[in-house]
């Protein structure tokens, strides 16, 4: 198999480093090829603290995936970035053309965006990503596909996501440590929306909640366009932490509690049940009881689904969630967690799994949320493949250039035996 059909994606997060390896078929399904998963010490929060334990666990990752796939991986990979340094801002860009004869063209549309990509941010932030809200041409607005409209004025309402400098060098350093480059960067909640988002509730207003091992990561929807984002510094390495204070015992213990008998409403647990968990240097087992445990779970889940809802308040949108709540990440594989999400917000919720773009495949494990970004970055990934391939089919035929009065005149002036010549042809498609 030639390496440009497929796409490799790299999330590294802060309790796991996975690399994907996807192609599409040709239905359109992604086909996962195959997966590479190991520990990541050198991550917290989503932040880069160690590039070698970095690089090692990207490069176990890789090699993972590729003995999966039986291919040697060596194009660039699309990366998930997140953490704590990550802001939005809302700005609007203006672009006045000169021949209003002229049709807007995706060259128009292009240049505004890297009109943004040259605003001036504070010392040390970088942009990431511009995402076009609306536009507004010669002042109507609502419009969300100006290509081929007539106008002067083109502006634009853009979400646009920045973050730390450093942080996104040190994970480039880090890929390229690892013997491979850095196709993109892309927002993992971004990401995750696409692997678990369905088209309808993205229109009707969604809020998502990437529930990670470091961060919490929110992306909200509303009318097919991206409302807000945010990234809250808390996730399921907090629960671990808590259960290991709070009943005594190691961290690997607390994690293995958690994911095998961890809930998150306690009155869901059952009375009178306890774990033994085994001693350290030959003391005696001790009894953690079930209860106690979910407890604990709640308390700390609770907190980071209210400190979620209030980004969501702030966003003005949490009205209008038609499609309510989808929870995905690690964190949102605990037992209960979408009837807590419902308790804590009064917002109807769901799990979100990373199934509905896939090919049926015989990797189960691949469909679950904990893998929902990684997904996503895949999905991302064949996306940039088709713009760009759009694009330079639209050099070639030259219809970035076109005039749509020329078709009009050559309507009103040919003779009709000469009307379906294929110039003609082409400007109608256009």
């Amino acid at each position: 198999m030639n390496n440009n059909d497929v796409i490799v994606s790299l999330d590294i997060g802060t309790t796991k480093v996975v690399a994907i390896v996807g192609k599409k078929n040709e239905h359109g399904k992604i086909e996962i090829l195959g997966v590479g998963k190991t520990h990541s010490p050198g991550v917290k929060r989503g932040i880069v603290t160690n590039i070698s334990e970095t690089s090692d666990a990207i490069a176990i990752a890789i090699q993972k995936a590729e003995t999966a796939s039986s291919m040697e991986l060596n194009q660039k990979v699309n990366v998930g970035i997140a953490g704590q340094h990550i802001n939005s801002i809302q700005h609007r860009g203006i672009r006045t053309r000169q021949n209003a004869d002229d049709v807007i063209t995706q060259e128009d549309v292009d240049m505004l965006i890297e009109d943004m990509h040259k605003l001036v941010m504070l010392p040390g932030e970088k942009i990431i990503h511009v995402l076009p809200q609306e536009y507004i041409i010669d002042g109507e607005q609502g419009i969300t596909k100006p290509i081929g409209m007539s106008g002067v004025r083109l502006e634009a309402n853009f979400h646009i996501i920045t973050g730390q400098e450093t942080a996104k060098n040190n994970i480039v350093r880090c890929v390229r440590r690892s013997g491979l480059d850095v196709a993109d960067l892309i927002l993992e909640p971004l990401a995750s929306a696409e692997a678990v988002l369905e088209p309808e509730e993205k229109e009707g207003g969604v809020a998502l909640i990437d529930i990670g091992g470091g961060t919490t990561d929110i992306a909200i929807f509303y009318d097919n366009v991206i409302r807000h984002t945010a990234v809250i510094p808390f996730g399921g390495s907090v629960i671990t932490e808590d259960i290991k204070e709070g009943c005594s015992i190691l961290r690997n213990q607390a994690e293995k509690l958690k994911v095998t008998f961890g809930s998150a409403l306690a009155d869901y647990a059952k009375e009178n049940v306890n774990v033994s968990i085994p001693g350290i240097a030959g003391a005696d087992p001790k009894e953690i009881s079930v209860k106690n445990l979910s407890a604990i779970i709640q308390a700390r889940m609770a907190e980071i689904l209210e400190y979620a809802f209030h980004e969501i308040k702030n966003s003005g949108y949490s009205e209008k969630l038609i499609a309510g709540i989808v929870l995905t990440g690690g964190g949102s594989q605990m037992k209960h967690i979408a009837q807590l999400c419902e308790y804590v917000t009064g917002i109807r919720a769901r799990v979100g799994y990373p199934n509905q773009h896939l090919a049926q495949t015989d990797n189960e494990e691949i469909a679950s949320p904990l893998f929902s970004t990684g997904v996503g970055l895949v999905i991302k990934g064949f996306e940039a493949l088709e713009s760009e391939s759009k694009k330079a089919k639209n050099k070639v035929t030259g219809h970035s250039t076109k005039k749509r009065g020329s078709f009009f005149d050559n309507w009103l002036f040919k003779p009709a035996e000469k009307f379906f010549d294929d110039q003609d042809i082409d400007s109608a498609e256009e």
